[in-house]
């Protein structure tokens, strides 16, 4: 007996359709709006949807009089900066998780794991007092042993520290990089390889080292690219933490810059075919990287689960 599933299908097919439909719909409208000019905007009382011809002189305004196009530049770079981080010190710690015997190892992997309850967004003030004076600790242990005083002693002054990496690539990315997320993707999948692999590799007379950068990196392709795409696209979308860590603009990222194109003037209706046009504008790399990507995206998260 064969089963009819025409009924079945077609509920999946509307439902899938009105997935898309609710998926697509507010990027129709930032189109539609972005289109518009602001005296239109202006005499529809609102957003409107009917499409206006000032999209591209919108975009010309954008690129040629707003700082968006030198901030998408810093947001490219603190997001490189950010998943190169992530996913470089994520693969090494979880190398050394996996493939070094320790009866510590599952302490490890629990109290690294355990920084993921704690967000950046809840330290904020405290991620702000050592990023403004990196050598702090440096100071503290130059005043707990006593140090300082021998110092002071001999050269007339007590020693302070200044290492200020606030308004800087380094400061506005470190503080994001510090997440453990990646070591519970890389681990699922190292588990998930051959137990006779590191065995095989000493055999053949290969080391860590060698087994690392021969065996295992090769192996781990699919997924470090798709946590570095995923890690990247969360660099770039970061906001708190940039307002808040950098003061100029050339060195706020596009996501910050975006939201200072809203006039300040209470009795001034804010440009919204703009600002939507500048949200096109700062959206559409991560976009198109990933549509190119998807494709390794989802196969290297699925590759992590096995």
């Amino acid at each position: 007996m064969i089963e009819d599933r025409s009924g079945i299908d077609r509920i999946a097919l509307v439902l899938l359709l009105a997935g898309i439909a609710a998926i697509l719909l507010p990027i129709v409208i930032a189109v539609v709006v972005a289109s518009q000019s602001y005296e239109a905007f202006l005499r529809a009382g609102g957003i409107s949807l009917m499409p206006g011809a000032s999209l591209l002189a919108n975009l010309t305004h954008i690129i040629r009089d707003t700082p968006l196009p030198r901030q998408v530049l810093n947001s490219l770079i603190i997001a490189l900066i950010v998943a190169a981080v992530k996913c470089g010190f994520a693969f090494l710690a979880t190398f050394a998780l996996v493939f070094f015997d320790s009866r510590w190892s599952r302490i490890v992997f629990a109290l690294t794991l355990a920084t993921v309850m704690l967000p950046l967004d809840l330290i904020v003030v405290t991620t702000y007092q050592v990023v403004a004076n990196v050598a702090m600790p440096l100071n503290a242990l130059l005043e707990t042993t006593g140090l300082g005083a021998l110092l002071s002693g001999a050269g007339g002054g007590v020693p302070h520290l200044e290492w200020n990496l606030l308004d800087s690539y380094a400061g506005i990315a470190a503080p994001l990089a510090v997440s453990s997320t990646s070591v519970f993707i890389y681990r699922q999948f190292f588990l998930g390889l051959p137990r006779d692999l590191p065995r095989a590799a000493a055999m053949d007379g290969a080391g860590p080292l060698r087994f690392l950068t021969d065996i295992l990196l090769p192996l781990s392709k699919t997924p470090l690219i798709a946590t570095f795409i995923f890690w990247f696209i969360g660099g770039w979308n970061a906001y708190l933490w940039p307002l808040v860590a950098a003061t100029s603009a050339d060195r706020q990222p596009a996501i910050v810059g975006l939201s200072r194109l809203a006039s300040t003037d209470l009795d001034q209706i804010p440009d919204v075919p703009m600002m939507m046009a500048g949200a096109l504008f700062v959206s559409f790399l991560p976009v198109l990287l990933i549509g190119l990507m998807q494709g390794r995206i989802v196969k290297g998260l699925t590759l992590a689960e096995k």
